[in-house]
Order: structure tokens, then C-alpha cells, then sequence
């Protein structure tokens, strides 16, 4: 039994955590007056410009509501009829976004057994066999996640092998962002370390995510490829994915990307992660496959004791025949946070 006070800020995910005060200042200040809707203002002009200073003058960003529209939206304009989708057994499109990419594109995934998150060329290879063939959907786009849904990530040389691969065989990349930062973080935290891993590996197509790192909501489709930008516009519009009032998107763009907030930000989740395993990994019980490489760790518990610890600091199972769960640190996670949950860990499971 845990007689502790629970930590203030739970491990769920860090999609619980809220929003950054710079970016509820951002929110505010944005809401003065009138703009033009639909991008035609001035916060939504800024925000292009940095996305171009990001990843270079041929990149063109479209701001959407969330991530699952935004993956959808991305994979429209990448797809051409009778194609498929590759991608993990683990990624989110083919696991937590309720079949939206196949019912709205209606488009095949292809999920392929990935026991760390990541894919390799020679899967990509193993299934150019179909290409040509007409009873086939035909592989089309690879997706990849970064970071992945099992808290690993690529290394740029790693996600350039994928892409040189899928590229020969006439495919094209898209990158499932929604913890890129945390990702970038990992890396050193440069802008140089972010375009390693995108525009300079040979992404063609980025979804930019933010939510998880400071923001009240929107997400970025970020076009490095030029050509699959042709048709954004209007398929943003067709899959719902417009905000009217864009400028409260790109407000809170705006403020995480000024001064590398948004990687100071994912910088600290990556460390409280960290903390939390070095907190734990030596309590009786606890057993964890591999350190946290970005802001997630996913131990192995007593099958007993799990609900118990959940009920006193909600978390997610993640893997129930293994008695594996996840504890994700977030942007606002603190020292107290990590140490008091470590405590409770210990009380409940040994000395």
C-alpha cells in the first residue's frame, strides 16, 4: 500500500500535460482584433517563414488541427490510386487512429513486424515483389514515426537508408512528427540535427507535431518535396483539416519555435524520462528492456501491483501479456514529480 501523496503531474503521456504559458501569452495576444481567415494574416506569414528557415526556402507548411487529420492529410497528397501505405505494426496509423487513413483515403496499410518501432530497408525491399503486379496494391509511401511509438528513435543515417531504399523502388517518405521534437533533442538539439533527419535524409512529406510539446492544439504538414504540395490546399479543405481562424495556430507556432523553445521544451520531457528510470530501474521488480532514448519507459511490473499503482498515479498499460506499461514525462514534468512517483514505486514493490 502507498501512504504517499501522489505526484502532481502524472506519467500518462505528455499529451495530458498543458499549455506552455509563452504560448497561452501567444494565444492572447493573438486575439486582438480582427485578421483574415483561411491563413491570410500576418501570425500564419511568420510561422512560413520560420518553417522555411527550418528546413530550407523549398518547404511549404499547412497548418491543421490535430495529428490524425494531419497524417491523413499528407497521405492523400502522397498517394496515387491502387496504392498502399508501409509502415509499422506499432505506428499510429495503423494502431490508435481508429482506421482513418484506410476509410478516408481508401488506401491499404501495410503494417510490418517492427519489435523496437523502426523499420529497415530490407523490409521496404521484401516488398517491391508486388510492384507491377495487378492483383497488388502497390507500395506507395513508406511512413515512419519519429520518435516512435515505443520510445526509440532513427538515427538520420538510418532514416536516409529508408528513404534511398523507398526512393529507388519509386516510393515516397512520410514522416509521422508528432515527437519530433523530442526527437531533434535527443540528437543535440540543432537545427542541424533536425535537418539530418528530414529534408537531408530525403522526407518528402512531414507532419510536424506540437500538441504534445507546449501547445493547445494544430499540427504542421510540412511539404519538402514540392510536387506532393500541389494539391494541399485542397485536400486540407477536403479532409476537414482547415482552421478558419488560422492565426491562433500560428500564433502558438509561433512562440514554441522562437528562441528553440519547443527543443528546450521536449529537451527537458527527454530528461525527466531519464531521471525516472535511473529513479527506478534498481527496485525490486521493475524491469525495464532498454533506457529511455527520448521521453518515455516502458518497465515491466509485478502483475499485482499495477492497478494498485495506477490507482494512486494514472498511467497506460502497454504491453498486458508482459505486465508492461509506460510512464511518459512531458514538457512541464518536474524533479518532485519523477522522485515522488520513484518513491511510491518503492513502497509499493520493496525497500
Amino acid at each position: 500500500m502507498i501512504s504517499l501523496p501522489p505526484p502532481l503531474r502524472a506519467f500518462a503521456s505528455d499529451n495530458a500535460a498543458g499549455v506552455h504559458p509563452t504560448v497561452m501569452s501567444a494565444l492572447h495576444a493573438a486575439n486582438d482584433g480582427h485578421a483574415l481567415a483561411y491563413g491570410s494574416d500576418r501570425w500564419t506569414a511568420e510561422l512560413n517563414e520560420r518553417m522555411r528557415d527550418l528546413f530550407g526556402v523549398q518547404a511549404q507548411a499547412f497548418l491543421v488541427w490535430g495529428g490524425t487529420g494531419g497524417n491523413v492529410m499528407a497521405l492523400a497528397t502522397m498517394l496515387a490510386p491502387a496504392q498502399a501505405v508501409l509502415c509499422t505494426n506499432w505506428s499510429h496509423i495503423n494502431v490508435d487512429e481508429t482506421g482513418a487513413p484506410e476509410r478516408i483515403l481508401g488506401a491499404k496499410l501495410i503494417d510490418l513486424d517492427c519489435p523496437d518501432g523502426k523499420l529497415v530497408p530490407a523490409q521496404i525491399e521484401q516488398q517491391a515483389h508486388v510492384l507491377g503486379n495487378m492483383h497488388h496494391a502497390q507500395p506507395g509511401v513508406v511512413s515512419l514515426t519519429q520518435s516512435t511509438e515505443l520510445g526509440t528513435a532513427y538515427s538520420p543515417a538510418e532514416i536516409a537508408a529508408l528513404c534511398d531504399t523507398a526512393h529507388r523502388l519509386g516510393m515516397s517518405v512520410h514522416m509521422d512528427g508528432a515527437r519530433l521534437a523530442n526527437a531533434v533533442a535527443a540528437a543535440g538539439g540543432t537545427q542541424a540535427a533536425l535537418r539530418a533527419m528530414t529534408v537531408d535524409a530525403g522526407v518528402d512529406v512531414l507532419t510536424f507535431g506540437a500538441t504534445k510539446n507546449g501547445m493547445m492544439y494544430g499540427e504542421a504538414v510540412v511539404y519538402l518535396t514540392a510536387r506532393f504540395a500541389d494539391v494541399a490546399p485542397y485536400v486540407r479543405k477536403q479532409v476537414t483539416q482547415l482552421p478558419s481562424k488560422m492565426r491562433f495556430v500560428a500564433a502558438q507556432f509561433n512562440a514554441l519555435l522562437s528562441d528553440d523553445l519547443w527543443l528546450s521544451l521536449a529537451g527537458h520531457a527527454n530528461s525527466m524520462a531519464t531521471r525516472l528510470y535511473e529513479r527506478t530501474r534498481h527496485i525490486p521488480g521493475v524491469d525495464y528492456d532498454a533506457p529511455p532514448a527520448v521521453n518515455a519507459v516502458f518497465p515491466h511490473l509485478p502483475a499485482g501491483t499495477i492497478d494498485e499503482l495506477r490507482d494512486w498515479c494514472f498511467f497506460w498499460d502497454w504491453d498486458v501479456p508482459s505486465c508492461q506499461v509506460r510512464w511518459m514525462t512531458a514538457w512541464d514534468t518536474t524533479d518532485d514529480d519523477v522522485d515522488r512517483f520513484a518513491d511510491g514505486v518503492r513502497q509499493l514493490l520493496g525497500p
